[in-house]
């Protein structure tokens, strides 16, 4: 297995209410394919008193914030404290944590937001995973669909990690930041505490504790201790 492409490396699953499925996986994309089933069932546990039943499979905790005028399509689950703003559009089979923001115009399917992640502005997130305190700028896009509908690969040190999906967008590591108007291709692995320049193109794996300025100029931070 590549150690650094494991989902305990990438993410911190006490951020999440999905914990129970992704400890029972290797790498992260693994878990798309027990996504609806895990929300339906985590769903109808949900405390009554909390969370508040939209719709076939939907549950909003009581504290979010919905616009009116956004779309929410279920399998779903929202948690306390989020704010799902003007004309988001919500496809479906997705959990969003809690303090998360969804934004105007946001599209979102087939992820699942950690607590605390913004995707504020006018992003599509596709067969993705954003890790606690992971944040888009305006316009980002998970691309989640190579053009030859091929199966998707993730790019690791000079090889290819097969995914066996045909629809895989970005794993973005907790703490990460993704500059605006960039486009994270399918299969695309950012690790913890990154930063992305705007107007990247991505794709492939990138180191945590990095900051990726273009494609061949990726650069360590300089991390403090205090």
């Amino acid at each position: 297995m590549q150690e650094k492409l494991l989902a305990k490396n990438l993410l911190d699953y006490s951020k999440t209410i999905a914990k129970p499925l992704f400890e029972s996986v290797a790498y992260p994309w693994e878990v798309f394919e027990k996504l609806a089933d895990f929300i339906i069932e985590i769903g109808s546990t949900l405390p009554e008193d909390e969370y508040e039943k939209r719709g076939e499979n939907i549950w909003v905790h009581k504290t979010a914030e919905i616009a009116p005028t956004a779309y929410l399509n279920g399998p779903l689950i929202i948690g306390e404290g989020t704010e799902v703003r003007h004309c988001a559009f919500i496809r479906g089979t997705a959990i969003v944590g809690k303090g998360c923001v969804v934004g105007n115009s946001t599209e979102l399917k087939g992820s699942i937001l950690f607590d605390r992640v913004q995707c504020p502005h006018y992003n599509y997130i596709g067969d993705s995973i954003l890790g606690y305190m992971s944040h888009t700028g305006a316009g980002v896009i998970t691309s989640n669909l190579k053009s030859d509908k091929s199966i998707v690969t993730v790019a690791f040190e000079g090889s290819k990690l097969d995914t066996n999906r045909k629809k895989f967008g970005a794993i973005i590591g907790d703490m990460t930041e993704v500059g605006c108007n960039s486009v994270l291709n399918p299969g695309t692995v950012i690790g913890r505490n990154t930063n992305v320049y705007p107007l990247s193109m991505v794709r492939g794996y990138v180191a945590s504790n990095s900051i990726y300025k273009s494609r061949g100029e990726v650069c360590k931070k300089n991390i403090r201790h205090i």
